[in-house]
């Protein structure tokens, strides 16, 4: 069992991860309107990523017999400046996600709440990774800039996620 302080965290939490999932499709929609299919299949299989991040934890909540108690998702950015902008909303938002699931880190260990302490360590862990993936683009983003040959290779370059699940 756990506190009704930490249901109510991992609930918030659920609701960040599918307002993440929301951004993301609203980030890809925006580059398939731009004809940036590579960038938008890789923005489409991060949202797709981010729910399955949102199940995890609604899994978990209804597995320690606590409650999900889904709210309503806020409307996300549909309109972006170019390509960069959209890897730079997406980093700073990865940094806001990797503060949340530390904050939930710490009050489960704060609770002496083992079980959700260790349930953390996953996410803890792969937002290293989502931080160093999208930092990761938007730095070659920056080094090649988003004209002719090069924003066609990142954008191929990008499009392959979806078949090596990178």
């Amino acid at each position: 069992m756990i506190s009704k302080k930490m249901t109510t965290a991992l609930n918030e939490q659920i609701n960040a991860e599918l307002y993440s999932a929301y951004l993301y499709l609203s980030m890809s929609s925006w580059a398939s309107y731009q004809g940036l299919s590579g960038v938008a299949t890789w923005l489409f299989m991060q949202a797709r990523e981010e729910t399955e991040h949102a199940q995890k934890i609604y899994q978990y909540v209804n597995s320690v017999g606590e409650r999900v108690a889904l709210k309503a998702i806020a409307k996300p950015p549909a309109q972006f400046k170019s390509v960069t902008d959209v890897f730079e909303e997406v980093l700073a938002h990865e940094k806001k996600v990797t503060a949340l699931i530390n904050a939930l880190a710490d009050q489960a260990k704060k609770e002496k709440d083992h079980a959700t302490e260790i349930f953390l360590q996953w996410f803890v862990t792969e937002q290293i990774e989502e931080e160093e993936h999208a930092g990761d683009i938007l730095a070659k983003l920056k080094l090649v800039g988003e004209k002719g040959q090069a924003l066609f290779m990142m954008d191929a370059r990008l499009g392959a996620r979806g078949a090596d699940g990178d």
